[in-house]
């Protein structure tokens, strides 16, 4: 695979997930993971970050009655969105990306 493919496939796998967000991300890592040590990575720190905000979105839905959790939630939904493009504009320039908050499931 070529460097602008594996910079391609690493930034598909965050924008594709904005549309479908498990499916897609997941068929580009599993297809590419072992063709590109780039596509692996960025699919692992997807999955790191899917599993560790929607933790964060459990026990933000768990604090509503709270009150708090409804701010919780707001920022995280925010987070998400500017984390995902961060990182896809850096998995594009061929960068290792480590996405802040994101607990470490697959390593």
């Amino acid at each position: 695979m070529t460097t602008e493919d594996e910079r391609l496939f690493s930034m598909l796998i965050y924008l594709l997930s904005f549309i479908f967000p498990v499916i897609a991300p997941l068929v580009i890592w599993i297809l590419k993971k072992d063709e590109s040590e780039l596509v692996d990575y960025h699919g692992r720190e997807y999955f790191n970050f899917l599993l560790s905000f929607t933790i964060y979105g459990f026990i933000s839905a768990i604090l509503i009655f709270v009150v708090i959790g409804i701010l919780l939630i707001i920022v995280i939904a925010i987070t998400v969105v500017v984390l995902t493009i961060v990182a896809a504009v850096r998995a594009f320039n061929g960068e290792k990306y480590r996405i802040p908050m994101a607990i470490r499931f697959f390593s």
